[in-house]
């Protein structure tokens, strides 16, 4: 006997498309306006250094300070999948996840998988150093300091490849669980978790 998910009484937050696929929110509106008002502002940052004016430089990088401390305070009032405590995993899960992800039997998370989550956690770092250092080059103290810059540079390239190596990962989870993260952190929605799948709440 079939069960026409279209007609099923579903969970809070939940919603039923056209073909009868079941997703749920996972995203609350904070989480994706930051994600991509972050984006935003590290590329304006990033791309006004040569040829575009100081003054959007320095405000997208204070933007994306302001952006971080509000992220790293709703990681611990927020709901749900957006708390640090819902993803941030401990090493033992972190490395068996590892595991499972070399040999190509990584389960699909709901939330941040393990990986994901250790990314997010470095990239807050980065964003936090980057603008710790520029910062400090405005500084009276620190003024033409060659030892900050080269860290203010080097901190960027560090990003720069995590950035790479962040959207390479999405697309890749993808393919692999048919499912576009991407349009996820627009929508806020994503399928909704079948029984092989991490929901990622502990």
């Amino acid at each position: 006997m079939s069960t026409d998910t279209r007609h099923m009484d579903l969970p809070l937050g939940s919603a039923s498309t056209a073909t009868g696929q079941v997703r749920v929110r996972v995203w609350d509106r904070f989480v994706r306006v930051f994600h991509w008002s972050l984006v935003l502002c590290f590329f304006t940052a990033y791309f006004s250094t040569v040829g575009g004016p100081r003054w959007l430089h320095e405000v997208s990088g204070y933007a994306a300070l302001a952006l971080v401390a509000a992220r790293i305070v709703w990681g611990f009032v927020g709901a749900g999948h957006a708390r640090f405590a819902s993803f941030v995993p401990r090493p033992t899960t972190f490395i068996a996840y590892a595991g499972a992800m070399l040999r190509g039997q990584e389960p699909r998370h709901l939330g941040h998988n393990p990986a994901a989550a250790v990314m997010i956690l470095f990239l807050l770092a980065m964003v936090i150093g980057i603008g710790a250092t520029g910062w400090m080059m405005t500084t009276d103290a620190w003024w033409g300091n060659e030892t900050v810059e080269a860290l203010h540079g080097l901190l960027v390239d560090a990003t720069l490849l995590a950035v790479a190596i962040h959207v390479s990962a999405a697309v890749y989870e993808s393919v692999k669980h048919r499912e576009n993260l991407a349009w996820s952190m627009v929508t806020g929605t994503k399928r909704a978790p079948e029984a092989r799948d991490d929901q990622g709440l502990m």
